[in-house]
């Protein structure tokens, strides 16, 4: 009976030593788990020298809030920006054309200076052989209080179709 226990124990022994292993190699990857959420916790923290996560939030909440602030004021003003923007008198279509049949060339000019809005103004100047006439006509939402002529009317259409 005596061989009997020796096996057992040798039995045992090598089940308990198997255990270890076994336990051992549990312990070295939770240890490692842990290095990994240790180093995410570092991160998450950062350098704020908090150690309480619902303090970090509460912090970052408060930034949030900063940040969505002045994210309203920058939209408000960029709103204001494109309004002004958009009225500016920023578009310009030049027309050339003979007004005289009996003249040189192209001396004649419709001249549209207008905003998105097509409001502005259009200069035109009609040279003859002795002398040169220049009008200008102020444009409200494309139409002029006075009469707008074809020259006049592809100025505008130019100055409209720029970016």
């Amino acid at each position: 009976m005596n061989g009997w226990s020796d096996q057992v124990a040798m039995a045992v022994a090598a089940g308990e030593g198997l255990l270890l292993i076994i336990v051992l190699f549990v312990v070295i990857g939770l240890a490692s788990k842990l290095s990994k959420l240790s180093k995410a916790h570092q991160k998450l923290m950062g350098d704020t020298g908090v150690t309480n996560i619902e303090d970090v939030m509460q912090s970052v909440h408060q930034q949030l809030t900063e940040v969505d602030g002045k994210l309203t004021e920058h939209q408000a003003s960029l709103g204001k920006h494109e309004r002004r923007l958009a009225a500016l008198k920023g578009r310009i279509g030049v027309h050339r054309f003979n007004a005289f049949s009996d003249s040189g060339s192209d001396l004649s000019f419709s001249v549209a200076i207008v905003n998105e809005a097509q409001d502005g103004v259009v200069i035109t100047g009609i040279h003859g052989r002795e002398q040169t006439f220049l009008y200008a006509k102020p444009i409200d939402k494309g139409q002029s209080a006075y009469m707008l002529t074809p020259e006049e009317k592809t100025a505008i259409t130019q100055a409209m179709q720029k970016e």
